[in-house]
């Protein structure tokens, strides 16, 4: 349960668009499933400020991610994804690939596999400009997504889309606590099951 609020804020802040987060969310304030406490002045509609000093992993893991969010101006572009190739890499803005890491086909996304899935997102492929003109150039990304029941290993992409990814995030090890933090290209990278990896690319 705890890595599903994870996986729900980590789809939310990685995603375009505003984030719409309610006060509480953070600290994994529940409404029972009552989506109009605006007008409740109850229990249902408050706060716990006493349980919220349990759920400081949560509330630290949100804060990594509005960080991350907010320096990564990838996860902020003003203009939808084409999915055409962007900058001097002729990569696609945003690509699509299945677990093994080739580029999903329209029946892929209609098979058990197609349910796990690696996204790139590049960063050289951001269309705005900056408030002075300039050309605004960010890290590429993978979102490695595993709604499965069991965990799988996802083969990272060739080395055109990046040689080395770095560990931005994981739902399944919110501190970042596990040895291996970085992956080359070509090679395989186990996905807990249930969770979402961010990678960053190093170079």
């Amino acid at each position: 349960r705890e890595r599903q609020k994870r996986n729900f804020l980590a789809t939310l802040l990685l995603s375009q668009g505003v984030p719409m987060i309610a006060h509480g969310d953070e600290l994994g304030r529940t409404q029972r499933g009552n989506n109009n406490v605006y007008c409740q002045d109850s229990e249902i509609a408050w706060v716990d400020w006493e349980g919220a000093r349990l759920e400081d992993v949560l509330t630290g893991f949100t804060r990594k991610l509005l960080a991350l969010r907010a320096n990564h101006p990838i996860f902020r572009r003003r203009r939808f994804f084409t999915g055409e190739p962007a900058g001097d890499s002729k990569l696609p803005d945003i690509a699509w690939l299945r677990r093994d890491g080739e580029v999903m086909t329209e029946a892929d996304w209609n098979t058990r596999s197609g349910m796990t899935m690696t996204v790139f997102l590049n960063g050289h492929g951001i269309p705005e400009r900056d408030a002075l003109g300039e050309e605004i150039v960010d890290a590429s990304f993978l979102l490695l997504f595993n709604p499965l029941d069991e965990d799988v290993a996802f083969t990272l992409p060739d080395r055109e889309y990046g040689r080395t990814w770095e560990v931005a995030a994981n739902t399944a090890d919110p501190l970042l606590a596990a040895k291996r933090k970085t992956a080359r290209a070509g090679t395989q990278f186990k996905v807990t099951r249930h969770s979402l990896v961010l990678l960053r690319c190093r170079y």
